[in-house]
């Protein structure tokens, strides 16, 4: 059953298509799932602490099912978006439908969308990574899969690492670092492979450049095909595309913000970080959420094990843990003293059990 449940990621673009289709109210149906139900449904439903057993965990890595259901999402997501150029180039759209549309079709393409990406580009088989990638482009973000995979992982809980949130950084100042560090990181970082390559910067195997013009491409190639559909220019691609893109892409931020707030790992007397365990990131069981992003909540075991597929990620009781599910707790980071209120006493708490489990 808990197979079947994976493909609830696809109630997303299914809300946004019809609401979108009804009009008035309806636009908002994505929302209202997301932000209400699913918090709701996480606090009434029991959390799922169960763990894949040990011995079962290399044929389940194995199973096609839930790859097959990554490959799928990626054509959903390409399927979608187009109609969405479609839908704003052909219909004359209120300023309340121009918040609505693009920020139900940020859910889908940043909250789900990059979910799979960064799933994906975890991977090692080339069309894994090359999905990611697209997935990426159309968030206009794809410097995230050179970033995260080489930076992120190796400096998390780190002050050298962007996208660690810091205890009393709220998530305005936090996204400012997170999304200029973070761009500026996987420059660097691929300038350093190019190099160990012998390969010069200005090269066609250097990605980072790739990574600016493919979102370009991909937009004009659809502002060309509507425009030529009709008599005029339809602006409204380009411009639902980037905004689309901006709140994708924010919506990966809050996720980081609240997955590492305040984490730190210990400084060896070598000078070197102690190693990424389990304890280095915020954890939630919630049932619902984690079926719906692909047990991305269980980021505990990703850092520990970043080579495990998500449907065998393991729930960490010694893990910090978020008093709610992501949907949740992405509210709560926009409102900063309500984040603060609740994050800061439960982090601290923890991390005096942690010292006094350390001592003994």
């Amino acid at each position: 059953m808990k197979k079947i449940g994976f493909f609830s990621a696809l109630i997303l673009p299914a809300l946004l298509v019809l609401g979108m289709q009804w009009g008035g109210p309806f636009q908002w149906m994505v929302h209202v799932f997301v932000f209400l139900l699913v918090p709701v449904m996480d606090y009434v439903i029991q959390k799922d602490k169960s763990n894949v057993p040990v011995a079962e965990v290399s044929e389940a890595m194995k199973a096609q099912f839930y790859k097959v259901i990554t490959f799928i999402w990626v054509y959903v997501q390409l399927a979608v978006l187009i109609w969405g150029f479609y839908w704003v180039s052909t219909q004359e759209l209120t300023w309340i439908s121009w918040i609505a549309f693009p920020s139900g079709m940020a859910l889908v393409t940043g909250g789900i969308g990059i979910t799979v990406a960064h799933e994906l580009g975890h991977r090692k088989e080339k069309i894994e990574q090359t999905y990611s990638k697209i997935l990426l482009m159309t968030v206009c973000y794809m410097h995230f899969f050179i970033e995260h995979n080489r930076g992120h992982h190796v400096r998390v809980a780190t002050p050298e690492d962007p996208a660690t949130s810091r205890k009393g950084e709220t998530f305005y100042a936090f996204w400012w670092r997170s999304v200029i560090q973070g761009y500026l990181s996987a420059w660097d970082l691929e300038k350093i492979r190019l190099q160990k390559k012998g390969l010069g910067f200005w090269s066609l195997s250097n990605q980072m450049i790739w990574f600016q013009i493919l979102p370009l491409v991909f937009v004009t190639f659809f502002f060309g095909l509507f425009s030529n559909l009709g008599e005029r220019l339809v602006w409204e691609v380009p411009a639902f595309f980037f905004i689309q893109s901006i709140l994708g892409f924010s919506l990966l931020e809050l996720v980081n913000y609240l997955e590492h707030y305040g984490m730190e790992r210990k400084r060896l007397s070598s000078g070197q970080y102690e190693k990424v365990t389990p304890l280095h990131s915020w954890n939630a069981s919630q049932l619902v959420s984690n079926l719906l992003l692909f047990q991305l909540q269980r980021h505990s075991d990703h850092h520990a094990s970043a080579q495990k597929r998500y449907q065998v990620l393991d729930h960490n009781e010694n893990s910090p843990q978020l008093p709610a599910g992501y949907s949740a707790m992405i509210i709560l980071a926009c409102i900063p003293p309500l984040w603060f209120a609740v994050m800061d006493p439960r982090l601290s708490q923890w991390k005096k059990e942690r010292n006094i489990e350390l001592v003994e």
